[in-house]
């Protein structure tokens, strides 16, 4: 891990686009910056392991991760992929239960990294920050129960490709930002993840994801490859989600 120095107001652009902290004010947000530190983590570097005591939350600048959950037999099970402008870590501002995930990134990852009892001083210092941290949590916690709700009733078709939408609306943004989106405004999208990763994202079997991506592969839809798939036609995922 290395620490890095970045400017007051790169810091606070990436901090403006992060969910948690949406209804926070430039103001409050500079609040946030103060305590912020640059990191910089390897490929395939685990950043915490679940169990591993929480004190810190990282805001992802560049880079991916994924969050792995371990079974006592040695398998292990993605629980999300996080990319630019995604948090992770965060239950580290509000409470001090271990980590429930172990964080391992997938290629090199900048992060912003804020200490659990230098956000919690600046909570007691502005308690309306922690008002408006509050009601984001609120609104996440309630999308996620939608989530579940909805995959609920969802095929595996229909969980395969709500991932895929998600993957491909991530790479997005991240070719947006980087001032490349030749690919993507053409309609191509490149997303690199492994079948596995997007069976366990999808709730799923990797057989049963792997037939339905060969159906894909088969209607155009897509293009796969070792650890990589090349969407298309994201617009077609959609008719497979129900």
């Amino acid at each position: 891990m290395k620490v890095s120095h970045e400017s007051e107001e790169t810091t606070l652009e990436l901090l403006a686009g992060v969910p948690v902290f949406e209804t926070l004010g430039r103001a409050e947000l500079a609040y946030v910056a103060e305590v912020a530190v640059a990191r910089h983590f390897e490929a395939g570097q685990v950043i915490f392991r679940e169990g591993d005591t929480s004190s810190t939350c990282y805001m992802v600048r560049h880079g991916h991760a994924r969050a792995l959950r371990e079974h006592p037999d040695g398998r292990s099970i993605a629980l999300a992929h996080f990319g630019p402008g995604d948090i992770f870590g965060e239950l580290a501002m509000f409470d001090d239960e271990r980590r429930s995930a172990t964080v391992q990134t997938l290629d090199a990852l900048d992060a912003l990294a804020v200490a659990m009892a230098d956000m919690r001083r600046l909570l007691v210092r502005h308690p309306d920050i922690a008002v408006k941290l509050v009601t984001s949590m609120g609104r996440r916690l309630r999308a996620a129960n939608e989530r579940i709700a909805r995959q609920s009733f969802q095929t595996v078709q229909s969980r395969v490709a709500t991932v895929l939408g998600t993957l491909v609306e991530q790479a997005r943004k991240e070719s947006a930002a980087a001032g490349s989106g030749t690919d993507a405004a053409a309609g191509e999208v490149l997303v690199r993840i492994t079948q596995a990763d997007i069976a366990q994202l999808a709730g799923s079997s990797r057989e049963s994801a792997s037939r339905f991506l060969a159906v894909l592969e088969r209607a155009g839809v897509l293009t796969q490859g070792r650890g990589r798939l090349v969407v298309h036609d994201s617009d077609a995922l959609g008719r497979y989600v129900y």
